[in-house]
């Protein structure tokens, strides 16, 4: 590895890795990034919306894959036009429960491979019938079939990401020796766990206890004795997205920079975070699940209207929206430690704070004014955008030295530099599922997995040079010192790290 210096902060990048400059293949560079990697098979694509788009061109880049190999199945005609740039053929297909196995036997053989980055199309399923028929398998999300999030005959329990998972474990347990599956690699859930590796492997460096000694851990034991041991009390995933557009926002639109309808589905889902050992009450509004090791809570509100207190080192201070990811309950549960009966007794709280865009913002509140009806129009900011970055780490807390923001820091100007007419959260997202996609192929045998699962300095590897500036920052930022709250009583100063201190009511 060799370190790189930009404007005073550390980067940390593989030898022999260079920043593309002008050329072909849809980027603006001759240079390789890193070697191309063998594809055998072929890839069959679900979806072709911003993030299929960006990654296109990438996989040409870094695999040795040919667009005659590759086919795009969609539901609809957005991103056709790209496809057909690089010569790959589009099919108009929407999947169902009813037919994704027919259309499955028809593109798909044994050797071939699966990128999933369709919403609505249940992965569980997918999944079961590539471990069946030996194919490789890359999602960015979990997703379930249309109508779920609102069937009226199951629990609130039952509609929580905690229970999709638990679901998958059991296959993950029952395929543990299939063809390899990786499940929610974008950036966050994706990305953000080997950020969390990384920012433990440096607050361990800093802060010169025992922590040190611990070394690099090899398996899940040792990744959350290392976090027990450094007293990390709580980790957010911080996000906040300042990318700017002079074309504003209209009444009744939707304007983002990602996939509308999967912030609006994850927006108005039941919030659910990773629930901390260290947590001395549970909210009124909450609830413990019934089934699985109950790492994670949920409450009965929507993450679009319950705001939580966070910080990233160019935004400061901010209030995000603590919004329902997948990382939230995989975290808490991948660093819990066990006594000898199977009791937990340390666990961290895992929250994710999001601050997308500002005419995002503003088109949440309007959703939600609108008692959540469907907008009726929908934007994706990209060639309009005219400045900003997308600021996504992780933030640990509660350790000797406060509080560590270990992320990426990628404007938009060096989006378009790697991938033109893209945008950073987009590209950040893409970044996760290439090397989703490069690790599967070099490890075609490793079953169902989790981004935990993975080797994250190999991640990081092919991730980094799409991600910008990727640093560590420490802080005294606490949720107390951002508030002068008379709701609250003034013993929490004795612990700023309960959920309460986060949550702004």
């Amino acid at each position: 590895m060799e370190e790189k210096k930009q404007n005073g902060k550390t980067d940390t990048l593989a030898t022999g890795v260079t920043v593309a400059t002008n050329g072909a293949n849809g980027f603006s560079g001759e240079k390789e990034l890193y070697t191309k990697v063998p594809f055998p098979g072929k890839l069959l694509i679900l979806g072709c919306g911003s993030i299929g788009q960006c990654i296109l061109p990438m996989l040409l880049r870094h695999t040795d894959i040919v667009p005659e190999r590759m086919r795009i199945i969609a539901s609809e005609d957005r991103g056709k036009a790209v496809a057909e740039q690089f010569g790959i053929e589009f099919v108009i297909e929407t999947l169902t429960q009813d037919n994704y196995v027919s259309v499955f036997k028809k593109q798909l053989s044994a050797g071939d491979f699966l990128l999933n980055l369709s919403v609505e199309v249940s992965s569980n399923d997918l999944i079961v019938w590539c471990q069946k028929n030996n194919v490789l398998y890359v999602d960015t999300s979990t997703e379930r079939w249309p109508g779920f999030s609102l069937d009226a005959s199951l629990t609130p329990e039952q509609r929580t990401n905690y229970a999709q998972r638990e679901e998958f474990l059991k296959l993950k347990e029952k395929y543990k020796d299939g063809s390899t599956a990786i499940v929610n690699h974008g950036a966050n859930p994706g990305i953000i766990s080997h950020f969390i590796k990384a920012a433990l492997l440096d607050i361990a460096l800093s802060v010169g206890n025992g922590a040190a000694a611990i070394g690099t851990p090899t398996d899940r034991t040792g990744w959350a004795n290392l976090m027990q041991a450094l007293k990390v009390r709580v980790i957010q995933t911080a996000e906040r997205d300042t990318q700017d557009t002079p074309v504003s926002k209209q009444p009744d639109e939707f304007v983002n920079t990602w996939s509308v309808d999967g912030f609006l589905s994850e927006a108005t889902q039941p919030v659910e975070l990773g629930w901390g050992t260290h947590e001395k009450e549970l909210p009124q509004d909450a609830h413990e699940h019934t089934i699985g090791r109950k790492a994670a809570i949920y409450l009965d509100r929507p993450g679009a209207l319950t705001p939580v207190r966070s910080w990233t080192p160019r935004e400061g201070p901010y209030h995000g929206f603590l919004i329902t990811h997948d990382e939230s309950i995989t975290t808490a549960d991948y660093y819990t430690v066990f006594d000898e009966q199977g009791n937990a007794v340390y666990r961290p709280t895992m929250m994710y704070a999001y601050h997308p865009c500002d005419d995002a913002v503003l088109s949440l509140r309007e959703y939600a004014g609108n008692n959540w009806r469907q907008p009726k129009k929908k934007r994706i900011l990209m060639d309009e955008i005219e400045r900003g970055a997308d600021e996504l780490g992780v933030l640990l807390m509660g350790h000797k030295k406060r509080s560590y923001w270990y992320g990426s820091d990628l404007s938009i100007a060096q989006a378009r530099e790697l991938v033109p007419h893209q945008n950073a959260t987009v590209m950040q997202v893409a970044a996760g599922a290439l090397a989703g996609v490069i690790w599967t192929l070099e490890n075609p045998r490793r079953g169902i997995v989790e981004p935990e699962d993975l080797d994250f300095r190999r991640i990081l590897d092919l991730a980094t040079p799409y991600l910008g500036i990727v640093h560590g920052k420490y802080t005294n930022w606490t949720p107390l010192r951002a508030r002068k709250d008379p709701l609250f009583p003034e013993d929490t100063a004795a612990d700023p790290w309960q959920f309460k201190n986060f949550r702004v009511m």
